[in-house]
């Protein structure tokens, strides 16, 4: 009898990217859909609050994708909130590849890029319909800037931050310091949109 042995799981491709680029319509197509159904259709303009730019180096920004066989299967994105934060913004998992700690890497490679360009802090809000984010942060070391015994439908946007260890800018992006443009998951106020940020997931 001959066992047929899987072959050996690789890991995903990291690249960064543009909103432009073709591969991030998975990423906005969903994360629309998502809003949509927790939030009501009005909320998918969530996704336009901020100009493609401000997800860009020049802008102190980045957008990550994580690729399996040239496909998207996650990503996310940060901003430039201040001189010495990072906004997350824009986490997502594609509805596919769910339940395999895709997110969590992707938070993880946006904390280490926004070290590597000398930012000392994350920020990020969720939507306080968003258990799956708020359990996400929770479990990789944020803070919750809330009170977590509250109803989330009384707080709103559910804020979060996270102190990262200093790490020094070895590439040659511009770092937040050297932001050249005016200032960026997908931050409407409470009244007006619950979400205040995020994704998902």
């Amino acid at each position: 009898m001959t066992s047929v042995v899987p072959p050996a799981a690789t890991e995903p491709t990291v690249v960064h990217v543009t909103v432009a680029d073709p591969r991030v319509e998975p990423l906005l197509r969903e994360l629309g859909e998502e809003y949509a159904a927790r939030y009501g259709s009005e909320a998918r303009a969530e996704l336009a609050r901020y100009p493609s730019e401000e997800f860009t180096t020049p802008y102190g920004g980045l957008l990550l994708l994580l690729l399996e066989g040239g496909e998207p299967v996650a990503g996310g994105a940060f901003r430039r909130y201040d001189e010495a934060t990072a906004e997350l913004k824009r986490i997502w998992t594609h509805s596919a590849h769910r339940r395999r700690g895709l997110a969590g890497r992707v938070v993880a490679g946006l904390e280490s890029e926004a070290g590597r360009r000398g930012y000392r802090r994350i920020y990020l809000t969720t939507g306080p319909r968003q258990p799956e984010a708020r359990g996400l942060y929770l479990a990789t070391g944020y803070t919750p800037l809330f009170d977590t015994e509250a109803d989330p439908e009384t707080i709103g946007p559910l804020p979060f931050e996270k102190h990262l260890t200093a790490e020094p800018d070895t590439g040659s992006g511009a770092g937040p310091g050297s932001v050249d443009a005016a200032p960026v998951a997908d931050h409407p106020g409470l009244p007006q949109n619950p979400l205040r940020s995020q994704s998902h997931q």
